[in-house]
């Protein structure tokens, strides 16, 4: 067994990107980026007006001028010719020969001229670009394509980007006693199998395609079969329950026909001792207790980094500090993690830490890490803490 950071630097050294691939913009939400965003075109691509109004020749103000024309986004250059102005949209190309747009609210319109009075204020136009030049980088690798980065990247003139690839993940379920959520009430002894359904959106959430998701007997040969199938669909396949000492736990043993090599057994936390991590198959997997708090504690410590990063995401737990509003006894032999709320700005652990509580794991907001050994905090105390 190893301690926590132990473990968190074998998860470190496998999650590595699996490969870049090429995707359209629509969609790329939520992709990393593997390479650059480099602009394709100026933007703007030539002057433009910046309101509505009139190009001027600022020389000629005040007076009254003759309307030459309109210009409209997307026309071509228009040609300013003396003594005259054109009316101008924003957005427009601002008139070779112009120097200024005045804003409509400082002209008055008479029929086919418009009466002008000193030139004030500022020019109104935004120069061929301004914001990028063609060949700038506008995003740099590692960036999440979030709504923002998205815009920049089509306004660089791209139809598509280069992403790091999403890990497939398959997720396998074991228990005789587990069912289909919504299915659980009409069979004698079962109870709903909820760990997949909580591992799987953790893992979309940090990158991963989950492309299977199986709930299977504790039956040898049944599990070997889907074990085979698993690493044969994914890059990581997660395995829930199974993971003791009991007669019917077969987690590993499933996975030994395809060579199972274990980077670490079990864990020195509370909870998820019973989590693991190997490869078969020339696949990982990842082991989590079949205890639905176990589960989800363990994945959002060590399988959310490991999913992270095969993603091309930042795989590190940014852990932060703040007080404590109410006591926590002393720490076991184990480092813990113990499951909180906010208390305005401090934090409350919950009054039930059983691994089985799905009501209290659902009210939680964070995880307190309590160190191996540590004596009791008294409110107000600062503890280390992580949103779960």
């Amino acid at each position: 067994m190893i301690g926590f950071d132990e473990a968190l630097a074998l998860v470190a050294g496998v999650a590595k990107p699996l490969g870049a691939e090429t995707v359209p913009l629509g969609e790329a939400h939520g992709r990393i980026l593997a390479a650059p965003v480099i602009a394709q075109v100026d933007a703007p691509p030539r002057d433009v007006s910046a309101m509505d109004g009139y190009a001027v020749r600022v020389a000629e103000l005040p007076g009254r001028l003759p309307v030459a024309g309109v210009a409209y986004p997307g026309d071509p250059t228009p040609v300013l010719g003396p003594g005259t102005c054109i009316r101008i949209f924003t957005g427009s190309p601002i008139p070779d020969g112009a120097d200024r747009v005045v804003i409509q609210e400082n002209v008055t319109r008479e029929d086919d001229e418009a009466l002008f009075g000193a030139a004030d204020g500022g020019r109104h136009i935004r120069r061929r670009g301004a914001d990028f030049e063609r060949g700038a980088v506008l995003l740099e690798a590692g960036r999440r394509l979030d709504p923002r980065a998205l815009l920049a990247a089509a306004g660089a003139d791209l139809g598509a980007v280069e992403v790091w690839r999403r890990p497939r993940l398959a997720l396998l379920g074991t228990g005789d006693e587990l069912a289909e959520p919504g299915t659980a009430r009409s069979i004698p002894g079962a109870i709903p199998e909820s760990v997949s359904i909580g591992v799987g959106a953790l893992a979309r959430e940090h990158g991963a395609e989950v492309v299977m998701i199986r709930r299977l007997k504790d039956e040898l040969p049944m599990l070997e079969q889907a074990a085979a199938d698993a690493l044969a669909a994914a890059d990581l396949v997660v395995v829930t329950g199974g993971a003791s000492v009991g007669e019917k736990d077969y987690a590993k043993a499933m996975f030994a026909p395809a060579g199972l090599e274990l980077l670490f057994a079990k864990v020195a936390i509370k909870p998820g001792k019973p989590v693991w991590l190997g490869r078969a198959g020339g696949r990982l997997v990842m082991g989590l207790p079949g205890n639905p708090t176990s589960a989800m504690v363990t994945a959002r410590l060590l399988l959310a980094p490991l999913v992270a990063g095969l993603a091309g995401r930042d795989s590190i737990l940014n852990w932060r500090e703040a007080a404590l509003a109410a006591p926590l006894d002393p720490n076991g032999g184990r480092e813990s993690f113990v499951r909180a709320v906010w208390a305005g700005a401090a934090v409350r652990p919950a009054d039930d830490q059983d691994s089985g509580a799905q009501k209290t794991l659902a009210d939680a907001e964070l995880l307190i890490r309590r160190r191996a050994g540590a004596p009791a905090a008294e409110a107000g105390e600062t503890v280390e803490i992580i949103d779960l």
